[in-house]
């Protein structure tokens, strides 16, 4: 039988309130905290990268950061995201090498049943999301589970990113669509 872990990070019903996510949240929020109050930028990096499940040699995060478990984040190389993000990774959060991310931009795995009695039961589920290399987000930007972005990708500031996109394009509006292609040549 998989624990409520188990299932949560393979985006199945589980149970938000069982004892040891409880407990693992609480320690990812104390690091967050430790992270926003650490006084030089190698403190910040070092109290990061303990946090995420794996990371590039080179990544800057600015304060503030938020994040529910911290472990289902994975970065590239030369990964930067400025301040005030959220990073809900009740699934895995997957970013490739390159990536850039605006100020508030919020990448949220969780999920809530849709049916009231449900929904207040205390169980959810969740949505990985993946970020292609290269991709840009702009501020504000809130890209939801279930997403994939392809490699090159630019979101515009304060898009809603609901569905997955190609590599090579540039997505806006709420919910979000393809503006334009990029054009390598």
């Amino acid at each position: 039988m998989k624990s409520n872990k188990e299932k949560m990070i393979a985006g199945e019903m589980y149970l938000s309130a069982d004892e040891q996510l409880v407990r693992e949240r609480t320690t990812a929020h104390l690091k967050a905290q430790e992270f926003n109050h650490a006084e030089t930028d190698q403190e910040r990096q070092d109290v990061i990268k303990e946090l995420f499940g794996t990371t590039g040699e080179n990544i800057t995060v600015e304060p503030t950061f938020r994040t529910d478990y911290g472990y289902n984040i994975h970065v590239g190389e030369n990964f930067y995201a400025n301040f005030n993000c959220v990073f809900l990774d009740v699934c895995p959060i997957r970013i490739g090498k390159n990536a850039m991310l605006g100020p508030g931009v919020s990448l949220v795995t969780p999920e809530h049943p849709l049916e009231a009695e449900a929904r207040n039961s205390g169980y959810e589920f969740g949505r990985p999301i993946t970020l292609g290399d290269n991709c840009w987000i702009g501020t504000n930007a809130t890209i939801v589970g279930g997403v994939t972005l392809g490699d090159n990708v630019v979101v515009a500031a304060g898009a809603v990113v609901k569905k997955s996109f190609p590599a090579n394009v540039v997505i806006g509006g709420v919910p979000a669509g393809i503006i334009r292609t990029i054009d390598n040549d």
